[in-house]
């Protein structure tokens, strides 16, 4: 008889006291990425009952993480974006703010601009003639995406497309080396030649063929009136365009106004998705032989939140219409995709409070903008006399002159006297010194916590403010940027064959996104803060 050698022996042992080899899971031919531009946790809990579409199919077959936060301070669309796209928070990514003061350019700068790029625009001049604002790209988000790892270490590369009306939305989801990434202007479809040299054929054709905001004349409840919760007309919503505060809204027009009509509507959001479907069947996304990723950032919930709060029917509107946008989604995916061959989550950048002026026996208020600013140049001018001593007070970040940080770090108590009497201003809870915010794990409490994660030297301000609770800065309906649950708490939900349905309780965060599909689809993020979800997924 013929003889084994013995390193087959060993092997063929080895096989069966292990049993049978499992065959390993099929990745799944596409990652999809929803992210809904200020979306509260509770907005499921409280209007989720009268959805039917995709939001509703989300909830209820979906992986419900119900406890996710967003643990930093700086909740602004921005930094959520990149935290979802990433996997890693800002003071690691860099993505601080929506616009930082830009200390050796002497301006403050959106945290996608790239002034050695340019615009390409699809369709039409604008209707005001303008050209197209400054370029945009990934060159200041300092982590790699899932999309850019999958890009690096899935053979074949993928096909990665990201959509949104907002530039910051579409470019921290898609990272550095996209196919396509494409967003709204205010007044054209546009990429950036950091993306595409030209204009990208069936984007141009698809926008030519559609013009934003022909769709509807008007914008009006999509269920009776009766059905919504709450007033129509509640005290302080601050609508735009001479919009008043009940319904219907005018849409139609001529000119840049109507165009910014249709973008604060929920048609913006609706179109959007059409431009998916066009990207999925042009491009055939998902039916490769590789994984492709989609990213879609809505925005509808923000303007609208921002204008008219959280409680009012338009907002409880555009939620309403989304689901059914949602639902469309699904059902193309499901129809081109196949239902057990692509996996989907949605996530929030961050909630929103609710108007302080409908809180009532509640402690809130607002401080408009400029007695912010008068307050932080009073406490800066009693300190170290008449001067420019504040270079830029953007959102809750206070940036120092130069000469006015040499100044107070030279005098004794100067820094802490400071602190103190903004500290005084109504609304104002804390001020906190960048320097002792460089390192979380050295944070002394959860709010300085929650602000180490946000910080990142050169970018963050000297000083950062922190709300009361249900107080706001500036002269919006409602607002972010806290600590606080109304801003912190969010949906995260995942979709797909290996997700296994139902709602899970215990720690999660949107950061969590780009590990657990990364693990699904066999790459790794490796400055990650978010966890792969074990939990959740189903054996293969």
């Amino acid at each position: 008889m013929r003889s084994v050698c013995r390193p087959a022996l060993a092997l063929v042992l080895a096989g069966a006291l292990a049993g049978p080899v499992r065959a390993q899971p099929a990745r799944p031919r596409l990652v999809v990425v929803v992210m809904v531009d200020q979306m509260r946790a509770d907005y499921l809990e409280q209007y989720g009952a009268a959805w039917t579409g995709g939001l509703r199919r989300l909830m209820d077959h979906g992986a419900w993480l119900v406890d996710a936060r967003i643990p930093y301070i700086e909740t602004f669309t921005c930094p959520g974006h990149a935290t979802a796209g990433t996997g890693t928070y800002p003071h690691i990514h860099g993505m601080v703010l929506n616009r930082w003061y830009d200390a050796a350019r002497g301006a403050i700068i959106d945290c996608t601009d790239d002034p050695g790029v340019t615009p390409v625009v699809h369709g039409p001049a604008a209707p005001d003639g303008r050209h197209a604002r400054a370029g945009e790209s990934a060159r200041n988000l300092l982590a790699l995406t899932l999309a850019d790892q999958m890009k690096a270490h899935l053979t074949p590369a993928p096909r990665v497309v990201s959509l949104s009306v907002k530039a910051r939305a579409a470019i921290d989801l898609a990272g550095h080396k996209p196919d396509v990434v494409v967003w709204f202007d205010g007044q054209r479809w546009v990429s950036s030649t950091a993306f595409t040299l030209r204009p990208l054929p069936w984007v141009e054709a698809f926008v030519r063929a559609h013009p934003p905001g022909a769709e509807a004349p008007t914008w009006k409840r999509l269920r009776p009136a009766a059905t919504y919760l709450n007033a129509d007309d509640a005290p302080e919503e601050r609508p735009p365009f001479g919009w008043g505060r009940i319904f219907p809204h005018p849409i139609a027009g001529k000119g840049a106004t109507a165009l910014e009509r249709w973008v604060n509507s929920p048609f913006s959001d609706a179109y959007l998705l059409d431009l998916a479907l066009a990207a999925l069947s042009e491009l055939k996304l998902g039916q490769g032989p590789s994984t492709d990723f989609l990213a879609l950032g809505f925005s509808s919930t923000d303007y609208v939140g921002h204008t008219f709060g959280p409680r009012s029917h338009e907002l409880q509107d555009v939620l309403a219409r989304l689901d059914l946008t949602v639902g469309k989604l699904l059902a193309a995916l499901d129809a081109q995709v196949g239902p057990g061959r692509y996996v989907l989550a949605l996530a929030s950048d961050h909630g929103t409070s609710d108007v302080p002026e409908q809180t009532a026996g509640h402690d809130g208020g607002r401080v408009p903008a400029a007695d912010v600013r008068a307050g932080v140049v009073r406490a800066l001018t009693a300190e170290l006399g008449p001067g420019s001593h504040l270079a830029a007070l953007v959102e809750n970040d206070i940036y120092l002159s130069p000469p006015a940080r040499n100044a107070l770090a030279a005098k004794a108590g100067a820094l802490d006297r400071v602190r103190a009497a903004i500290r005084a201003l109504p609304g104002v809870a804390d001020v906190l010194d960048g320097r002792e915010l460089k390192n979380p794990a050295q944070a002394k409490d959860p709010v300085r916590h929650a602000a180490a994660l946000s910080y990142f030297p050169g970018r963050s301000g000297d000083l950062i403010m922190v709300h009361r609770r249900e107080w706001l800065f500036g002269d919006l309906a409602s607002n972010h940027g806290s600590p606080y649950d109304y801003d912190q708490r969010v949906p995260l939900l995942f979709l797909g064959a290996r997700f296994k349905p139902g709602r899970r309780p215990g720690p999660a965060s949107p950061a969590d996104i780009a590990p657990t599909l990364g693990a699904l689809v066999g790459v790794q993020l490796p400055r990650a803060e978010g966890q792969v979800h074990q939990e959740i997924l189903a054996a293969p």
